[in-house]
């Protein structure tokens, strides 16, 4: 019965494995919804990581009373997000698109990366929202002083040199910039107890802090 067992659970995680290796970026997640979406006006997309992801989920009326639209994937890296950009942003036609990454490149979930990396990355995508005149909002990562799914990790000095980064290209190419880690960070680099239960995703108190700074950058680039 062991050996049946291990069978079948060898058999499911090489299929699982076969089918995210077909599907990297996850492009079917909001493959359907996206065509459903063709001819509305969509105002800002938020493309991201798991902290997109749930804010949808914690405060639904924020995107849904602005006519914004989420577009995170919880896990994700930047590479994935610059896979799926032109399916999950420009194909929207939004007049603005907020990016927030780099929590995920951090821990190394798709493999290891260099902040160089992750830069180049988030220039690609502020690249081609450009091109097709979609505003640039770029968003600081969160801070954060560990992470539970990769514990061998101390991300906090390294999140601040990514934003250090990410606020400085900002600046240089006039693209709206939301400094998240100021407003939410502790003395020791770490999110505030308050506005986070694990130290790196948001509560609902957490995302009411983040939506005025980053409402203030849309109405600014706008």
């Amino acid at each position: 019965m062991k050996i049946i067992k291990g069978i079948f659970f060898l058999t499911a995680l090489l299929l699982f494995n076969s089918l995210y290796a077909q599907d990297w970026p996850n492009l079917e997640r909001y493959r359907g919804v996206n065509k459903k979406l063709k001819d509305s006006v969509v105002d800002v997309v938020y493309i991201g990581d798991s902290i997109t992801d749930f804010w949808v989920n914690k405060d639904s009326t924020f995107f849904k009373n602005n006519h914004y639209m989420d577009r995170g994937i919880s896990g994700q890296t930047s590479p994935q997000m610059l896979l799926r950009f032109r399916q999950d942003v420009i194909d929207l036609h939004p007049k603005s698109v907020v990016i927030l990454c780099g929590t995920n490149d951090i821990a190394g979930n798709t493999g290891p990366m260099t902040l160089e990396m992750s830069e180049d990355n988030i220039r690609s995508m502020a690249e081609l929202a450009k091109i097709n005149k979609i505003k640039v909002i770029l968003c600081s990562v969160l801070p954060s002083t560990h992470f539970g799914w990769s514990p061998d990790v101390q991300p906090a000095d390294s999140i601040v040199k990514l934003n250090a980064w990410i606020k400085a290209y900002a600046k240089a190419n006039h693209y709206g910039y939301v400094d998240y880690w100021d407003a939410m960070s502790d003395d020791n680099k770490g999110l505030k107890k308050e506005l986070s239960k694990d130290g790196v995703h948001p509560n609902l108190d957490g995302y009411k802090v983040m939506e005025p700074l980053v409402q203030a950058a849309i109405k600014k680039v706008l």
